[in-house]
């Protein structure tokens, strides 16, 4: 999206942002969200934050705090935008997906020798599983998490 093209929809933007931020208790923490949003939005090819500050002619440091030391609610936010999807895709369908992730180490969480689809046989991997909403013009990754064997293992001997 081009600079001019974001600011024909910011009110838009802002509503929605101000929708899924609500939730946060600091005023600057609501202001950063909105930011890193309009970040995200911006045209080029790197979504990292180098890139993206200079897109957005703002200092470095502001939202590499907010995105490195959040003091924010992450379940909260994600909550807040699935139930926006629903409301907009309204889905027929939902999806339970898995995937492999193909690892060479050890040393990420999760890695272990285990089948995956990825791969079509065992191998060192990490799974992923997503939960999506589907409906015949669109579809919305819900959620996602790493399933890691080892932890879910510790919570079924507790």
């Amino acid at each position: 999206m081009r600079a001019n093209e974001l600011a024909s929809c910011r009110g838009r933007l802002e509503e929605f942002a101000g929708e899924v931020f609500a939730p946060w208790s600091h005023a600057d923490q609501r202001v950063k969200g909105s930011l890193y949003l309009r970040g995200l939005l911006l045209d080029g090819r790197r979504k990292s934050m180098q890139p993206m500050v200079g897109r957005l002619g703002v200092d470095h440091q502001q939202l590499q705090q907010f995105m490195t030391s959040p003091t924010w609610p992450v379940d909260t936010v994600r909550t807040r935008l699935a139930r926006r999807a629903v409301a907009v895709v309204r889905p027929q369908v939902w999806v339970v997906d898995d995937t492999g992730f193909p690892k060479d180490g050890t040393s990420s969480p999760g890695v272990a020798r285990q089948y995956s689809g990825t791969l079509g046989k065992v191998g060192n991997c990490q799974i992923g599983v997503w939960l999506r909403s589907l409906q015949a013009a669109a579809f919305v990754q819900q959620s996602g998490r790493q399933l890691v064997i080892d932890w879910l293992a510790d919570v079924h001997e507790k």
